[in-house]
């Protein structure tokens, strides 16, 4: 057997605890819900987080002042799943409806990350309010399959570990810069960070 050299990040981790391992996340380890119920058939399901950092300039100076968020977060995604099961998208997301223009509540996507592991151990990622924005399939006279596509839009999204916060730093155990609003709001207990109290302190301290 080979040793590689443990390199200055610590991004190598082989023979912990006497064991060997792999520290790379694989989509196996992923189950999709929608209101407890796992989605089956997905071939891919992508989820985009944005906003906008606007760069403050003054006249007569070289370089930006300072930087400051000015737009709410947008979160969106898309999916793409085989048609499968007799189910077209909206019943396989456990919606009552085919098209785009008949869905009046939100629902929410709930994933499961169990590279971590199960049970408790497992990262609990919540979409929450989700809309469809678009879905979408085509019939090919040269590919049988029939793969429905899906873009959404959602108001929030929040991750956690066994109730609790998610981020951690693993098992290479380094420190993180932990501010407390920032934890919350990963956790879902805000919609953003900005608003909490505090925010100038927060710049100057």
């Amino acid at each position: 057997m080979v040793v590689l050299a443990t390199p200055q990040t610590g991004s190598i981790l082989e023979n912990i605890n006497g064991n060997d391992r792999t520290g790379t996340a694989i989509s196996t380890n992923i189950v999709i819900q929608v209101n407890g119920t796992p989605v089956g058939a997905i071939q891919t399901l992508s989820i985009n987080e944005a906003r906008t950092i606007t760069m403050i300039d003054e006249v007569g100076y070289d370089g930006h002042i300072d930087s400051v968020p000015t737009k709410s977060t947008d979160i969106s995604g898309d999916c793409q799943r085989i048609r499968y099961d007799l189910l077209r998208m909206g019943p396989a997301f456990s919606r009552d409806f085919f098209h785009v223009a008949s869905q009046r509540i939100p629902f929410d996507i709930v994933i499961i990350d169990k590279w971590n592991g199960d049970g408790s151990n497992a990262i609990i990622t919540t979409i929450k309010n989700v809309w469809i924005e678009s879905m979408g399939y085509s019939y090919k006279a040269d590919d049988w399959r029939i793969i429905d596509d899906m873009r959404w839009k959602a108001e929030a999204i929040s991750s956690t570990l066994n109730g609790g916060l998610a981020a951690t730093s693993g098992p290479r155990g380094f420190s993180l810069q932990n501010d407390s609003n920032e934890q919350a709001t990963d956790q879902g207990a805000n919609r953003g960070a900005l608003s909490a109290p505090g925010l100038i302190n927060e710049f100057f301290s």
